[in-house]
């Protein structure tokens, strides 16, 4: 009896850690550097590097790894992947190889009486929340950059301060929802983020971007921005569809209300109301596609 996890540690780690090894050297990450992100020794990196370890060939061949090298070692070294992410994305690659795949046929050729099941018996289940959480905090990640690299977006943000916030696809409450901890702020006509996005960190804006989603807005992210007539006027003028809500009623009623009118509404804004301050939301597909609006109007 050999398990499978066996073929993954024969086969599948000594090509792939070699493999990304080489990728991260290639973007000029140091040894020692490589030796932390793959939780191995310096020398066992030295001995990657030298060609010293036994790789599988039909997996050196493997389309979709090396895409995923290519993938993980520039997620990586840009920093828009974190090694969680990188991690998860390698077990959901070893699950797919595990599941009819090259993985499969090693174990199949290991354990020949495994060949009448076809490959098709699932050990694992990739389509975890945990994925999809990291895949989401990396989404805003990529937004919080763009937005950063827009010179026109600080004069945007309110008194009360900006957040971009996106949402899981089964989300139910604000915890499903990652955002920026404390806030975006203009300091000195400069967008400053304070920090990394987390879940659970923005009340009021996961608020209406739910509230959005509850009354069928095809979004999952949000963005609040600074209301007058002329961002709205410049939001309507780029092609996004308005659309006003009442500011002094419940949150659910009013947006689903103003859904109601335009389903398709891009951007929901309100105009103030007694202790609070006049804002527009603007509605995304993800992070990246919020900050393109802004991108649109500055």
């Amino acid at each position: 009896m050999r398990f499978i996890e066996e073929i993954v540690v024969d086969e599948f780690l000594p090509t792939f850690r070699s493999l990304l090894a080489e990728a991260l050297r290639e973007r000029d990450f140091t040894q020692s550097e490589v030796a932390a992100l793959l939780g191995i020794s310096q020398s066992a990196v030295s001995k990657y590097a030298h060609g010293e370890v036994r790789r599988n060939q039909r997996l050196l061949e493997h389309g979709r790894m090396q895409a995923l090298i290519e993938e993980l070692a520039d997620g990586l070294a840009s920093g828009e992947m974190t090694p969680v992410q990188a991690l998860i994305e390698a077990e959901v690659f070893v699950r797919e190889l595990e599941q009819g795949g090259v993985l499969a046929q090693l174990h199949e050729e290991a354990v020949p009486t495994l060949s009448e099941y076809g490959g098709e018996f699932a050990v694992h289940d990739p389509d975890s929340n945990l994925r999809e959480a990291e895949q989401t905090l990396s989404s805003v990640r990529r937004g919080l950059r763009l937005l950063e690299n827009t010179s026109g977006f600080a004069p945007l943000i309110p008194a009360v301060g900006s957040n971009l916030v996106e949402a899981l696809s089964d989300a139910e409450g604000i915890e499903d929802v990652a955002g920026v901890p404390g806030r975006i702020l203009d300091v000195k006509g400069r967008a400053t983020i304070p920090a990394d996005p987390e879940f659970g960190v923005s009340e009021h804006v996961a608020t209406v971007l739910l509230a959005a989603r509850g009354a069928g807005a095809d979004a999952n992210a949000m963005l609040n921005v600074r209301y007058d007539e002329a961002v709205v006027e410049a939001l309507a003028g780029a092609g996004y569809a308005t659309v006003e809500f009442d500011a002094d009623a419940e949150t659910d009623a009013v947006v689903a209300a103003a859904l109601d009118a335009q389903p398709d509404a891009d951007v929901l804004y309100q105009t103030g109301g007694m202790g609070v301050e006049p804002i527009s939301y603007l509605l995304g597909e993800d992070a990246s596609a919020v900050a393109e609006i802004v991108r649109d109007i500055t």
